[in-house]
């Protein structure tokens, strides 16, 4: 028991697993998610791809990409329990550059749907067919 309780408080000074720190500041949902990032390489610690057993301290920078979005943080406090999203935002603070690219790419992604028109994403409604057809009728009888 007394290897136990030694272990315990070694990791306690050294840190906090990083995959459990990013369960706990709500990155990813499960633990095991986390894991798998990390294992991925979508999650750099001071730019360098690391295992999900390395421990995360205060004032570390990590840098986590999930689909097109990437943020770079910086380590504020450490956490093993998963709380609420308001606490969970008290955990990290995000670099200013990062934000900044995060809403320039989202400007870009909207400029790029503003383009698009309504219904190229849904299925004609019973109007759109009904003008559809009037379109196809029209067009026979000029044939």
């Amino acid at each position: 028991m007394n290897k136990k309780n030694n272990m315990k408080g070694a990791n306690s000074d050294a840190g906090i697993r990083l995959d459990k720190w990013l369960w706990a500041a709500r990155f990813y949902k499960t633990r095991s998610l986390a894991t798998e990032a990390l294992k991925g390489g979508k999650v750099h610690l001071n730019q360098q791809r690391v295992k999900p057993s390395h421990h995360a301290e205060v004032g570390q920078s990590l840098r986590i990409k999930k689909e097109s979005i990437e943020q770079t943080i910086i380590i504020k406090h450490l956490s093993a329990k998963r709380g609420p999203a308001s606490i969970a935002q008290t955990l990290y603070e995000e670099t200013a550059e990062s934000i900044e690219l995060r809403d320039k790419l989202s400007q870009e992604r909207k400029a790029i749907y503003a383009g698009m028109p309504k219904y190229a994403s849904r299925r004609p409604s019973k109007k759109d067919r009904r003008k559809i057809i009037q379109f196809k009728q029209r067009k026979d009888q000029l044939e």
